[in-house]
């Protein structure tokens, strides 16, 4: 019987010559680096690739998503579907094997999941406020875990339950008996703690749990007002976490505190949000942290876990650790002391206009790596597709604030890029190893950030109309509102209100069964009575719109989207090309433009580099990871926004990749496809 501890450890690096070789966690092995010395597939023969299996969910709706990074052990694959079912397949053929349904059938919206993780005799994932122990083998929950098979994640908090609103989108990482494990709340307000907790793997007990937002005594205590603790939110890590099991240290980084764009009620520099932080694993403990922004007000989380790299500095080999962020940057730390290894400079940045505000006076800029994306739009950055495109650009550009990186929200409005999507998101880095190269695709398109002036007397511009927009249409990142009635009775969105879901708070506690009904006879009806309720924040943003041109394009110049080799040796960017193109531009000869990317890339040994990830063209590629050069691609059935696995099954090498579209207007899927050789 194989020893899972053991193989936890060293998952990708078993030798091609064995029969399986498994991709056992969310990213791949325990450093989170995504790299793989699987050989089967290799420069010379890849073009030969050719869909091995393909598995439908049946899942899919409209604006479903679909980002989990499938596990593999001992051929059995373990996955979501765009509903959060949980099933097992025949990693070698795609035959479902059992399948779970949290939900008990019970309809719901919209989730961004990215997976589970196998365990020893079970496989814990989350669904909404719970976090559930299923057989491994029967997809039965374990009735000995939690209360018959799942934990409430709401408990352990010093906040009524039924006000508290937290899951978790990225599966956790298990040390020695104890699944740690971050979380997702709202970005507004309300909003809920996101402490950092471990859980007996066996019982579902809370080992141990660490404040991102201090309580008094404790270490940051003083970077916030007084007595915030008690009301504040978020300061979360929604992205995932990395352990080094040698060190006996886990490592995360944070999300922004809530409210995103409006910091009144935090005046200061809000440690730990939008931090590095290295925690004993045995303890939750600190040991270092770094904050990488002060008092965000542009929702600029950490998007990815920091992958585990060695590097070599002054002719030594350096345990560090690589951090991708939002603006573009990467910071390059030393694993054990936090110490940074590349210069960062402090740098001046403007003063907010908004009343009651009080911006950080400072910022951390590392000055090596080079930034990945451009960290302002000028006029010469505007389109130049068609000279209307140019036109609106151009008045839109003069209409708005564009002072680069930090400029912070204002009445007038400002142009925030790079875009709340990055910069890097939640995909990750590959590293290799033998190179020393990070491997990191990014976003570089402009988003339009400006504050309102909140309605006190409408429960829905108070209280959802920041996510949602005042015309209910949503947004990239939030969806449409627009005719709930064919979608959900008037009991459902009730219900969904009083206890939250996804990203949403709960408002059970915080808007009485008169305000509920009130919002909800104006999703019903367009119509809203006014409504006395608490309104402590004076501002609101104006919904999440990309910058786009009048025919659907982004506003700036390309690249919209790139693929970077970064050396972490020397701080050098080694090469970088477009990343994805427009189907409807590249027909008429406009190619090469880069897109917008979810999902993250796979580098081998043997010099390639899998990614799916761009939003538009659907397709699937092959690099040289030497040069960037393509060497094979495929038209999936949806956009790929997910990171692949890759894998043997009875000496057969496999890489397979969730399609499930659905991002930034993208049409919806709910397919995995695996590719192998003929």
């Amino acid at each position: 019987m194989r020893v899972f501890p053991l193989l936890l450890l060293i998952p990708c690096f078993a030798s091609a010559q064995q029969r399986n070789v498994d991709w056992p966690l969310y990213g791949g092995n325990t450093d989170n680096t995504r790299y793989s010395t699987l050989s089967q597939i290799t420069p010379a023969n890849v073009s030969k690739l050719q869909v091995a299996w393909t598995y439908d969910t049946r899942d899919a709706f409209e604006g479903s998503e679909m980002q989990a990074n499938p596990i593999v052990i001992d051929g059995v694959l373990y996955a979501t579907s765009p509903k959060l079912r949980i099933f097992a397949l025949d990693a070698a053929t795609g035959k479902e094997l059992w399948s779970f349904d949290p939900s008990g059938g019970v309809r719901s919206g919209r989730f961004r999941h990215r997976g589970v993780v196998v365990h020893k005799d079970r496989v814990l994932f989350t669904y909404r406020s719970r976090l559930w122990a299923l057989d491994r083998k029967t997809g039965q929950p374990i009735l000995s875990f939690g209360d018959s098979g799942h934990v409430d994640l709401r408990q352990g908090f010093d906040r009524p339950a039924e006000i508290i609103s937290v899951s978790a989108s990225t599966p956790g990482v298990v040390f020695e008996d104890m699944l740690i494990l971050g979380s997702s709340m709202s970005e507004s307000l309300p909003s809920s703690p996101g402490d950092i907790r471990a859980f007996d793997v066996n019982t579902g007990a809370i080992r141990w749990t660490f404040h991102t937002i201090p309580r008094p005594g404790e270490f940051g205590y003083d970077t916030w007002p007084t007595e915030t603790w008690k009301i504040a939110g978020g300061a979360n890590v929604w992205a995932g976490l990395t352990i080094d099991h040698k060190l006996g240290m886990v490592f995360g980084a944070t999300g922004s505190a809530a409210y995103d764009f409006y910091g009144a009620n935090r005046i200061g520099d809000n440690l730990f949000a939008n931090t590095i932080i290295a925690l004993d694993a045995r303890t939750g403990k600190r040991v270092w942290h770094f904050q990488g922004i002060k008092h965000d007000l542009w929702d600029f989380d950490f998007p990815a876990p920091p992958s585990l790299v060695t590097v070599t500095r002054d002719g030594r080999k350096v345990d560090a650790l690589a951090q991708i962020t939002k603006t573009g940057h990467v910071f390059v730390l030393d694993r054990k002391s936090g110490k940074t290894l590349f210069p960062i400079e402090y740098r001046k940045v403007n003063a907010s206009t908004l009343d009651g505000e009080k911006a950080a006076e400072t910022q951390p800029i590392p000055l090596l790596p080079p930034a990945l994306v451009r960290q302002r739009v000028t006029e010469n950055d505007l389109t130049t597709r068609t000279p209307e495109a140019h036109a609106a650009a151009l008045k839109t550009f003069r209409e708005y604030s564009s002072k680069g990186l930090f400029d912070p929200p204002s009445l007038t409005g400002t142009i925030q890029f790079p875009g709340y999507d990055g910069g890097a998101e939640w995909g990750g880095a590959a590293y290799d190893p033998e190179s020393a190269l990070l491997y990191v695709n990014v976003n570089e398109m402009a988003w339009l950030l400006k504050m309102l002036p909140r309605d006190d007397k409408s429960v829905y511009a108070s209280y959802c109309a920041s996510c949602h927009g005042g015309d209910l249409k949503g947004s990239p990142s939030f969806p449409s509102l627009e005719n709930m009635g064919a979608k959900y009775t008037r009991e459902e969105l009730i219900a969904i209100i009083r206890t939250g879901t996804g990203r949403m708070p709960a408002f059970m506690g915080t808007l009485d069964n008169n305000a509920i009904n009130n919002l909800v006879t104006f999703l019903l009806t367009g119509k809203e009575n006014a409504a006395a309720n608490p309104n402590w924040m004076k501002y609101r943003n104006d919904g999440y719109p990309i910058w786009l041109d009048p025919d659907g394009f982004p506003a700036t110049s390309p690249p919209w989207g790139t693929l970077n080799a970064v050396d972490l040796n020397k701080g050098e960017i080694r090469w970088k090309i477009p990343f994805g193109e427009y189907p409807d531009l590249a027909a008429k000869g406009m190619r090469n433009t880069g897109t917008d990317n979810y999902g993250g890339p796979v580098v081998t040994a043997n010099g390639l580099l899998f990614i799916g990830a761009t939003s538009y063209d659907r397709k699937f590629h092959v690099y040289d990871k030497k040069t960037g050069k393509l060497l094979w691609e495929y038209t999936l059935p949806f956009s790929g926004a997910a990171t692949p696995s890759l894998y043997m099954v009875n000496g057969k090498q496999y890489i397979v990749i969730a399609c499930g579209g659905g991002k930034n207007g993208a049409e919806s899927g709910g397919v995995y496809v695996a590719f192998a050789l003929p």
